[in-house]
């Protein structure tokens, strides 16, 4: 989510809304949620509904979830997807940025 926090401006520059998904309940992800100041759309998930429809892993000897960073457009359509190996394993924000001009310019150019 940090990573994330430093390109925040550039994310909704393009028009994308981050959300993020945690296994929490919903009190302890607004607890969180405050006590880290995001602004960030957060959902919590803990009947894992939502990891399972998209696929995210859970590995309980690597203490969860792996990461899963996606893009979704307008539509509910899925158009990127990452899923980590390890929590180290996290797209660059200058990646997702690049698929975000990609994906906007193709939504722009008249087919």
């Amino acid at each position: 989510m940090a990573q994330l926090r430093q390109n925040e401006e550039a994310f909704a520059q393009r028009d994308a809304l981050v959300v993020i998904i945690g296994p929490e309940s919903a009190n302890r992800f607004r607890t969180y949620w405050e006590q880290h100041d995001l602004s960030f759309k957060g959902l919590p998930d803990p009947g894992h509904g939502v990891i399972k429809r998209y696929g995210q892993e859970v590995k309980l000897f690597k203490l969860g979830r792996m990461p899963a960073q996606m893009i979704i457009d307008k539509s509910g359509i899925l158009r990127y997807v990452h899923y980590g190996h390890s929590m180290k394993d996290i797209p660059d924000n200058r990646e997702l940025l690049s698929i975000l001009d990609r994906l906007n310019a193709e939504t722009q150019t008249p087919q």
